[in-house]
């Protein structure tokens, strides 16, 4: 067999958080290596596993671009600023896209790296090695295995059929033709299940921050969900809240803030800090927030993600509205709501950050995590599979955890509950009570949507709906046509290097 080259770039601190992470798993930067040279020490193993979780970060939001085509292509969201300034997003918003497009490019280019790291571990620590004990080969390993299924879960939700590498290729090799998505994701069922088998439930010390079995599980459940096996998806959602370690926070916009980031909440998210140095922020505060303030303003709610939320008999609104959006009558953080900001009405808070955290002079040096997989999402999966299930009263009790979590706000906020003595306001998100398996299905839909609205996740969420949501959803967009566009083309640059996906 020829021996491969493996070149494992650590530029920085890395990167993973999950519940109660406060610290950074700092390495020095690794040149080339032979494969059969490399993996001598548990320092090393340790060193390729840090790389492989280097392209989750932001910390180049146009290179990340997931926000673009999990968010920009669907209904909540669309691009701000001049159509001249990043047209390839707005091409992406109004499916006009070709295979060239920078965001297709970037997403798949960034995610099959990731991978490629992934199978760097995996091949070099397939067996035992001389210097390299059998816990940290082990604990390597899992830690691969989820993140590559991490990886092709984006990457198949976005693309369909691709090609699947599950080793570290010669170039004969990576000529490989596109899969079908089932046998995509049945390699995400087997990565997430073996790691799931060795990872811990949590992590201490110098080690705080890696993925865990909690992280593993919800990935899982959330395939299955994909994959319409409800039992699975239902059943393997109930392990993750079995773990005893997640909970859903008192206060819903503690997801999103710098000072409460670690947390109970937290399954799977990827950690960002601001004033490193090589740098390590979360460049998404510089792409969303305002021009005027310390942003670019490419990314904004739309009037319709709005209108998803909920209101009280008496028209006070879900409190997750004024968490995850800025609109006039209500403050921006720390600055006065300014309508120019916006042609829309509306301007992002999630993924943003006051002046007094994020000034001016740092606007692209961010601090807040991305929160990949919340708890509240593992919650929701185990609703939607038990009522797709007819489970309907089972459905029930998951969906309405998350919906008590969101109305009590208004007790557990201070700056809500002064405003009513501490008191739920009446009527406002009162428990689903029906067990209709449709009605229960749209009011489980229409929660997902409210509770991780801006997060990235909807435009995958009304694919796998089906055609007909998904056509009436995108309706007012006139490109939009299910068959052609329901996953991205693949890109030109990849078409171009693996002759074996035809044009």
């Amino acid at each position: 067999m020829k021996s491969k080259n493996i070149y494992i770039l650590l530029t920085a601190s890395l990167f993973m958080v999950t519940s109660g992470c406060k610290k950074f798993l700092e390495q020095p930067v690794l040149g080339q290596y032979q494969s059969d040279n490399f993996f001598t020490s548990d320092a090393n193993a340790v060193l390729a596993v840090n790389a492989a979780y280097s392209q989750l970060t932001f910390t180049d939001a146009s290179s990340n671009a997931i926000w673009v085509l999990g968010d920009l292509a669907s209904d909540d969201a669309i691009k701000g600023s001049s159509d001249g300034d990043q047209s390839d997003f707005l091409s992406v918003q109004n499916f006009n896209i070709n295979p060239s497009n920078s965001a297709v490019e970037a997403v798949w280019k960034r995610y099959y790296d990731g991978i490629f790291k992934c199978n760097v571990v995996t091949d070099g620590l397939a067996t035992a090695k001389a210097g390299v004990s059998e816990a940290t080969r082990t604990a390597a390993l899992g830690q691969a295995e989820f993140l590559r299924a991490y990886y092709y879960f984006n990457l198949t939700a976005a693309y369909g059929d691709i090609p699947l590498h599950l080793k570290v290729e010669t170039p004969e090799e990576l000529q490989s033709p596109a899969l079908p998505q089932a046998q995509i994701y049945a390699q995400i069922e087997k990565d997430c299940q073996a790691a799931a088998g060795v990872l811990p439930a949590s992590w201490s010390g110098a080690d705080a921050g890696r993925v865990t079995k909690g992280a593993a599980l919800a990935l899982l459940a959330k395939t299955y969900l994909f994959e319409k096996k409800w039992a699975l998806a239902a059943s393997t959602a109930a392990q993750v809240e079995a773990l005893g370690f997640y909970s859903l926070l008192p206060v819903f916009s503690d997801n999103f803030k710098a000072s409460t980031k670690n947390n109970a909440e937290a399954v799977f998210s990827i950690l960002h800090t601001t004033g490193l140095s090589p740098f390590q922020g979360n460049t998404l505060n510089q792409w969303f927030a305002p021009r005027t303030l310390n942003g670019y303003g490419f990314y904004l709610p739309t009037q319709n993600l709005v209108s998803n939320f909920e209101k009280s008999t008496a028209g006070v609104d879900d409190p997750r509205l004024d968490y995850s959006v800025g609109r006039a009558g209500h403050p921006y953080y720390d600055s006065a709501f300014d309508p120019n900001w916006t042609s829309t009405g509306y301007v992002s808070k999630k993924h943003t950050q006051p002046l007094s955290e994020i000034p001016v002079s740092v606007k692209g040096d961010g601090n807040l995590n991305y929160q990949a997989i919340r708890f509240a999402e593992v919650l929701l999966t185990e609703a939607e599979a038990l009522n797709e299930s007819g489970n309907g009263a089972g459905a029930l009790v998951p969906l309405n955890k998350v919906r008590k979590r969101a109305r009590e706000s208004y007790i557990y906020d201070p700056a809500l509950s002064a405003t009513t003595g501490g008191k739920v306001p009446d009527g406002l998100l009162p428990d689903i009570t029906t067990t209709d398996q449709s009605t229960l299905r749209d009011a489980i839909r229409r929660e997902r949507r409210s509770e991780l609205a801006l997060e990235f996740h909807r435009f995958f969420d009304i694919i796998r709906y089906g055609s007909a949501y998904a056509t009436s959803t995108l309706k007012y967009k006139p490109n939009f046509n299910f068959t052609a566009n329901q996953f991205f083309p693949i890109p030109e640059s990849e078409r171009q290097t693996n002759l074996k996906l035809g044009k």
